[in-house]
């Protein structure tokens, strides 16, 4: 995979346009052959195009960029929030829609036993349960809509892999504690982020900056129009242009910060 800190911005096109304008620039001929899961933020049973979740025309460019360079295969995979039915949220999303058309499988991936992996050298987490199905591709493509977060500042294509871990886990990642003696400044959920990224990050960054979120993020801030696409191999990278765009610096987004500085973001 290509292992360039190339980041591709495109905007002014509307989503479907912005990603295959922003993906062009890059080479995905390393897909060709390969099993592709693309992962969108698809987390809430909401009628939206866009804001709350990955708009869906920006999943129906991926998957036809994906395809067009030889793809074997390719599926669109969730793990949402707990209560929610994941396939009625690609329903409702419209995400649904595109990938029928397209003859791409959608896949629950909280159907299946969860995959537990011990986190080594981890500052908050000893081990993490993932969901099998990411297990069976080559690789995965990060489709996150570019959302504030009350919490995290952002969430994006590296926290868009919250999505990957198997139900409860996600919410566990917001209720740890620091270990006895040993603490830092960030918050526990920020430092929890890191340890999932030094197990588990995308082999592609695809941002949808057509109608992100401001303000309460991730569901209950205001939608903003900003008609963007942010793609690129180094998830780091992708990420800081992204929040950038945005309007925030990357001192403030403290999991960010934290994987580069635990240089785990290659």
């Amino acid at each position: 995979m290509n292992s360039g800190k190339l980041v591709s911005v495109s905007g002014g096109e509307g989503p479907y346009k912005n990603i295959i304008q922003a993906l062009s620039r890059l080479d995905l001929s390393p897909f060709a052959g390969k099993k592709i899961l693309i992962k969108p933020n698809c987390g809430r049973e909401m009628k939206s195009c866009g804001s709350v979740n990955t708009h869906p025309q920006a999943v129906a460019a991926v998957i036809d960029a994906v395809r067009n360079v030889g793809a074997a295969s390719i599926a669109v995979g969730e793990s949402p929030i707990l209560g929610v039915n994941t396939i009625k949220a690609f329903e409702l999303s419209g995400i649904a829609a595109v990938a029928t058309e397209r003859n791409v499988p959608l896949i629950d991936m909280d159907k299946r036993k969860p995959v537990i992996k011990p986190v080594s050298n981890g500052r908050i987490l000893d081990e993490l349960k993932f969901c099998a199905d990411i297990f069976d591709f080559d690789y995965i493509v990060s489709v996150p809509v570019a959302k504030a977060h009350m919490h995290t500042q952002v969430t994006l294509g590296i926290k868009n892999m919250k999505g990957c871990l198997w139900r409860h886990e996600k919410v566990r990642l917001h209720q740890l504690q620091y270990k006895e003696g040993i603490s830092f400044p960030e918050k526990t959920l920020d430092t929890a982020i890191s340890d999932l990224a030094s197990l588990l990050l995308p082999n592609l960054t695809v941002v949808d900056g057509f109608l992100g979120m401001e303000g309460l993020g991730p569901s209950s801030g205001d939608a903003k129009e900003s008609d963007f696409a942010v793609a690129s191999f180094h998830p780091l990278a992708a990420d800081m242009v992204a929040a950038e765009l945005m309007g925030f610096s990357f001192e403030e987004i403290h999991h960010l910060r934290i994987i580069k500085e635990r240089g785990i973001d290659s």
